[in-house]
């Protein structure tokens, strides 16, 4: 697959190589690492319409009707406008969203969209969509929605369509997935494959794991899937204590093919098949790749042409519906992962063109930037009524605290305001009996994302029709209500409650909560909802004037880590070189460990 064409490297400096296909069909593209050594890119220009928040008059709007926020009580407010619930919801592609218990009135929200527009957020959309070199940290363009763009469609990068590249890859993705789901692919001695094992760590694992997990009643049961990413050894020790290497496939993923925590997992996978396969020709049948760097892939033993690359347009979080979802197609197959982008591309378009006011990315982000910049919340629990989307809080921890967890506007100047909130959570009735008690009655009010689907893919239960899911979703809505009007002291103590006891069985209500009510779970389904968070990260990155698409917060650790490895091995002696405390925390494990 040819990769699509560069600018000079004065005017756009890459740091990786873009991928190719395969190494036989096209050369990737040389890394510029000596040119910018020689010659320093220039900083950045920040377009002019991208304005800082703060030099808004809506921002100023907004803080002065921030005291009125922070003291609404929300029966009144339902009290007041019998219409809230419907006035402050909207609907699309099957996504039912009520924000009508969040702390808000018709003037709040007229400030939140007047931010948008003085911000200039819909120009810097435009500008994503068209292929603009939007992450200026790093001069790339920034189009995860050219994975998802259908085959006539025209998105291009330094003036290259890249849409027919995508579905090159695609292409030979399917037929891959069809040859192990089919048998057709067989291990070194003949055996099916029963086993595929996902070798990656941060955007390499979280989106194909909550994606096999979401998706596993549309999966091949008899084709299994397990993630490894941690570095830690017991957690591939437990990924493979039980599996027959014979019958076992690794793909592994890593664009560069060097990160220390999957090429160390790699090289483990490799020598324990071996173990069994004897044979070092076995790699090419036990172990395909999902990366650029065809001279170390063929290096470890993997025939390059199954090699599946991506492109450096395409950030590692925001990558599951790329080759890095490989997993997930043999999994599900080729039929049902083409639904999976169906849906990202739905929510791309509901995005791209729908009004602000009805546009479901826009009402989440504001929403939160709200909750967070004027409310003071700092944290955001994402809360799934879906046993099947229990990985769905871990994989946007990544997606929202990576890419707007920034404390420098793009210009390099200190960010005035507060950027990305914690998220977590836990799925259903089980947080419920674990965190929920200081959601609802803890010091530090936390926003809420209820999400629940109204038809079950499985009716459970004792009665005909079963009848889990009406208890499931009596639960979810219960919480929105408990969360938003509370009990008061009057209401505890006309139940009789004794005196000392009713400061503690009052809930003060007013908490934030956002409900989406959702058709059902399907492929096409979980693409719009991962890509309706997606956008939702870019309106607030742009709002809050970060890069989303950069994390450089990430590398300062690694490069210690790298320094410390051969000092706690004992094949290089600490030489002081750190503070007291990491000095001494090294002595101490070399110690027990008797190096």
């Amino acid at each position: 697959m040819a990769a699509p064409k560069t600018r000079s490297a004065a005017k756009r400096p890459t740091r990786t190589s873009t991928a190719s296909a395969r190494a036989s069909t096209a050369p990737a593209r040389a890394s510029t690492a000596s040119a910018r050594a020689s010659t320093a890119p220039a900083a950045p220009t920040v377009p002019a319409w991208h304005v800082a928040p703060d030099r808004t008059k809506a921002w100023k709007r907004l803080t002065a009707l921030a005291r009125k926020g922070r003291s609404m009580d929300l029966r009144k407010a339902f009290a007041k406008d019998r219409t809230r619930g419907t006035a402050f919801s909207t609907e699309a592609l099957g996504i039912h969203l009520d924000y009508s218990k969040n702390l808000i009135d018709r003037a709040t929200m007229d400030a939140l969209f007047a931010l948008v527009a003085e911000c200039g957020v819909e120009k810097h959309r435009k500008a994503m969509f068209a292929g603009e070199a939007i992450n200026l940290t790093e001069n790339r363009a920034v189009l995860h929605v050219a994975l998802r763009a259908p085959k006539g469609a025209v998105i291009k990068v330094d003036g290259r369509n890249i849409v027919p590249d995508v579905h090159e890859v695609l292409g030979r993705m399917e037929r891959f997935a069809d040859a192990v789901r089919s048998g057709r692919w067989r291990g070194h001695t003949g055996k099916r494959i029963r086993t595929v094992v996902n070798i990656g760590i941060g955007g390499s694992d979280l989106g194909p794991v909550m994606a096999y997990e979401a998706l596993k009643d549309f999966s091949e049961r008899a084709i299994e899937c397990r993630y490894v990413s941690n570095i830690d050894g017991e957690d591939f020790y437990e990924k493979t204590r039980d599996l027959d290497p014979a019958e076992t496939l690794f793909v592994v993923s890593s664009k560069t093919f060097t990160t220390i925590e999957t090429m160390t997992n790699a090289q483990t996978a490799r020598a324990w098949a071996l173990k069994r396969l004897k044979s070092p020709a076995a790699v090419a049948k036990h172990f395909v790749a999902v990366s650029t760097n065809a001279a170390e892939v063929a290096k470890f033993g993997i025939d390059t042409a199954n090699m599946f690359g991506f492109w450096d347009w395409v950030g590692g979080r925001y990558s599951m519906d790329s080759a890095i979802g490989l997993s997930t197609m043999v999994a599900i197959g080729p039929a049902n992962f083409r639904e999976l982008l169906a849906g990202f591309h739905d929510m791309d378009e509901h995005f791209r063109t729908a009004p602000a006011r009805r546009n479901l990315p826009f009402l989440l982000a504001l929403i939160g930037l709200w909750n967070r910049d004027f409310l003071g919340c700092e944290t955001v629990a994402v809360l799934p009524y879906c046993q099947y989307l229990h990985r769905l809080s871990a994989y946007l921890q990544q997606l929202e605290m990576e890419s707007n967890g920034k404390r420098v506007q793009l210009d390099g100047t200190p960010c005035r305001w507060q950027t990305s909130p914690v998220i977590w959570g836990e799925p259903g009735t089980n947080g419920q009996h674990a965190f929920y008690q200081m959601i609802h009655q803890g010091t530090s009010p936390v926003p809420c994302d209820l999400i629940a689907f109204a038809h079950p893919l499985h009716a459970v239960g004792s009665k005909e029709g079963g009848e889990h899911h009406d208890i499931l979703l009596a639960n979810i809505l219960a919480q929105g209500e408990a969360l938003a009007f509370g009990k008061t002291p009057a209401e505890v103590r006309a139940e009789g409650t004794p005196a000392w006891l009713v400061p503690h069985r009052t809930f003060p209500g007013n908490r934030p909560t956002n409900t989406m009510l959702i058709e059902r779970l399907s492929p096409r389904m979980l693409g719009r909802i991962i890509a309706l968070y997606e956008h939702k990260v870019f309106v607030q990155g742009s709002i809050w004037r970060v890069n989303s698409f950069d994390q450089w917060g990430v590398e300062l650790g690694k490069v210690l880590a790298k320094r410390i490895i051969p000092e706690l091995s004992g094949t290089a002696p600490s030489k002081a070189a750190h503070d007291s405390s990491t000095n001494a925390l090294i002595a101490r494990y070399r110690a027990w460990r008797g190096r």
